[in-house]
């Protein structure tokens, strides 16, 4: 009776979803589940996190806690997460930049996204994209081949940092179209954008949900995006694949992971509670207000997910020729 009570408190929209006819998934947590974020907060790991919190408490029947424990890009908390017992009451929120760049740039990061983890659920993405300062003539990816082919060696293009997936998209662009242009490493995606919009970088590639604000006031001007569909607040803006490069994909991500010691059925059963929850209208409608899009799928879909990224970007730290830190 007091579960009942506790849940009969809770808007309609965050109780929990019926099962999936002939799930098989039993277990339950018996004390508090924590989200482990490795990043402050205030990020969009830790936004999608606490957007989970109040739906996945009522999945669960169990409080959830959000903890943040930043440091390294990420691969302080993501460490700590490899080490824990896999009982089911830590779940690791992560990004794509750590679970699939940092593996790649990093000598030694400490855990090994594959062997260390399994896979719960893609929890939201954002395309990166390719943008320039308005006054570069270039609306599509065409026209900025065409303008870069003009430019010889002067070129330079802004990132938010060495190893990002900024830069590692935009590097991966160069490859694929045999261009050339000196990358210049900024503090963070916001000093990226600044130096684009001023005009001292012409171009970048830089996370659509960072971006959108400069974007949508006509600071910038975007020419391609770097995802397998449109945007839904700039329709006109085609994909990479649209304009010739079907191979080109650079994607900002959010996933939830547990440690690869958890049991089949807990991983199973946290899979499809945090699944019910990303369904939930207050969750899609705080998520993208942060410009990402709700994901999901499969545990499957995940792990591949990662598999490719890991593959793309060795491939790219290696073709480019980017120092590994």
């Amino acid at each position: 009776m007091r579960r009942r009570t506790a849940l009969g408190l809770l808007p309609a929209s965050l109780l929990p979803l019926p099962r999936v006819a002939g799930a098989q998934t039993a277990w339950r947590p018996s004390k508090p589940v924590t989200l482990l974020v490795p990043f402050p907060p205030g990020g969009a790991t830790d936004l999608c996190a606490r957007a989970l919190q109040p739906g996945l408490q009522a999945a669960l029947g169990q409080n959830v806690v959000v903890d943040n424990r930043p440091g390294a890009t990420g691969v302080i908390g993501t460490r700590a997460v490899a080490g824990m017992p896999g009982d089911g009451h830590v779940l690791l929120v992560n990004a794509s930049g750590t679970m699939t760049i940092q593996p790649v740039v990093m000598q030694s990061p400490g855990f090994d996204p594959e062997k260390d983890f399994k896979p719960i659920i893609l929890a939201m993405s954002a395309p990166n994209v390719i943008v320039v300062h308005p006054s570069i003539p270039a609306t599509n990816v065409a026209e900025l081949r065409a303008w870069m082919a003009r430019q010889g060696d002067t070129l330079s293009f802004s990132s938010s940092g060495i190893g990002s997936s900024e830069q590692l998209g935009l590097e991966l662009f160069l490859l694929r179209t045999g261009l050339r242009a000196v990358h210049v490493p900024f503090a963070g995606g916001a000093a990226a954008i600044t130096a684009v919009i001023q005009n001292t970088v012409p171009m970048s590639m830089v996370n659509s949900g960072t971006a959108a604000p400069q974007i949508t006031s006509g600071q910038l001007r975007m020419v391609a995006v770097a995802g397998p569909r449109r945007l839904s607040w700039a329709p006109d803006v085609p994909t990479m694949a649209e304009q010739g490069l079907p191979d080109l994909t650079s994607l900002s991500w959010t996933g939830l992971f547990a440690p690869a010691s958890t049991p089949e059925p807990i991983a199973e059963a946290l899979h499809d509670a945090v699944a019910a929850t990303l369904r939930h209208p207050e969750v899609v409608e705080r998520l993208e207000r942060i410009r990402f899009v709700v994901e999901g799928g499969s545990r499957a879909d995940l792990g591949k997910l990662i598999s490719d990224d890991l593959v793309r970007w060795r491939g790219v730290v290696r073709d480019a020729r980017i120092a590994v830190n």
